[in-house]
């Protein structure tokens, strides 16, 4: 009798498990052909080819990326070489990029830089802060932009913070950050990823208390903030949809609403001049995770403006099969202009 049970129990896990599986292959698989989409005028950056993971761009036009990411399960460029930041300037007729140097004593050769976010402070000082991986661990790690470089000032570590994928900063070392996997265990992270299970999270940071803020999330991902500072968007990847929270005075979030986009949805960033959310997308999820360079991962950047009314109106701006720009994972704006990044291929400049 204990033994019938124990298969039983082990049959009912076994089809649990395939169930799982087979709806997360469903998720990563949009079915939607991508037809494409491009500006009047867009060019390869030369010097960036080892991904642009994230991207934030400064009220001045500067613009910092985060490049080589090794993403476990994910594909990467170039594994055996340290990540970097690099700078763009927007106001520029032909930007061109070029690697900040990191001083101060800081660890280059395990820089994994992920998500990345500014913050300019009241004497018009600029910080950057970037998730980083080293080893495989999750830190923030604070510099001081002073012009020419990068100076390392602090890095934060906390429990809470245990898989960092993008942080958004909103004052002194205070910030939100999202969580996209529960456990810290390889194999039990993409057990977890497989059976997609919603309970990924948004912690908030500061000197004085470190806390969550918002759970039940499906692998969160990339997360901004509206330009008046009410409003948090979270990218929530294997559901195909943004969460818009409301922040209040005590940094507590509470959900206004979901918006579905039917599509994997990586980074968020925020035209600071229209308040529109710029969407960094992966139209065939798997194509990342089974990547063959011959069927390579397209991308797509979605616009989305007035996404606080009942109909927000989302349009795709950009779209291609792969074939220029592989694993789209973020889009920002300046003046009519847009940088597109990706995990691990190209970055893409374009005039709107």
């Amino acid at each position: 009798m204990a033994k019938l049970l124990v298969l039983t129990v082990l049959g009912l896990a076994l089809a649990f498990v395939g169930e799982r599986f087979m709806a997360f292959r469903q998720k990563m698989k949009i079915t939607h052909l991508v037809h494409p989409a491009e500006p009047p005028s867009c060019r390869l950056i030369e010097g960036l080819e080892n991904g642009s993971e994230d991207i934030d761009i400064l009220p001045s036009g500067l613009a910092f990326i985060s490049t080589g990411l090794n993403y476990e399960g994910m594909p990467c460029s170039a594994p055996d070489k340290p990540g970097e930041i690099f700078l763009m300037d927007l106001n520029e007729k032909e930007p061109r990029a070029r690697a900040l140097p990191i001083r101060n004593g800081f660890d280059v050769q395990s820089f994994n830089p992920h998500g990345i976010s500014t913050f300019i402070d009241k004497d018009n000082v600029v910080y950057l802060y970037v998730v980083n991986h080293p080893q495989m661990k999750s830190t923030v790690e604070i510099f001081q932009f002073e012009g020419d470089s990068l100076f390392y000032l602090k890095t934060i570590t906390h429990e809470l913070l245990s898989s960092v994928n993008d942080i958004v900063v909103l004052g002194p070392e205070q910030f939100y950050a999202t969580n996209d996997h529960y456990f810290t265990n390889y194999f039990l992270r993409q057990l977890e990823l497989y059976l997609d299970l919603q309970w990924t999270n948004v912690i908030y940071y500061s000197p004085g208390e470190v806390k969550e803020v918002a759970n039940g999330l499906s692998f969160a991902n990339g997360i901004t903030v509206s330009p008046d500072r009410k409003y948090v968007y979270v990218a929530a990847v294997t559901s195909h949809s943004i969460h818009v929270m409301k922040r209040h005075d005590n940094w507590s979030l509470t959900q206004e609403k979901v918006l579905d986009l039917g599509i994997l949805v990586d980074n968020l960033s925020v035209d600071p001049a229209t308040g529109d959310v710029w969407a960094g997308c992966h139209p065939h999820g798997m194509k990342l995770v089974m990547y063959d360079p011959a069927d390579p991962p397209g991308s797509e950047v979605l616009r989305i403006q007035n996404i606080l009314s009942q109909k927000p109106n989302v349009t795709i701006v950009y779209a291609n099969d792969g074939s220029v720009l592989q694993g789209s994972t973020v889009a920002a704006v300046y003046n009519q202009k847009m940088l597109v990044g990706t995990l691990f291929h190209r970055t893409l400049y374009c005039d709107l």
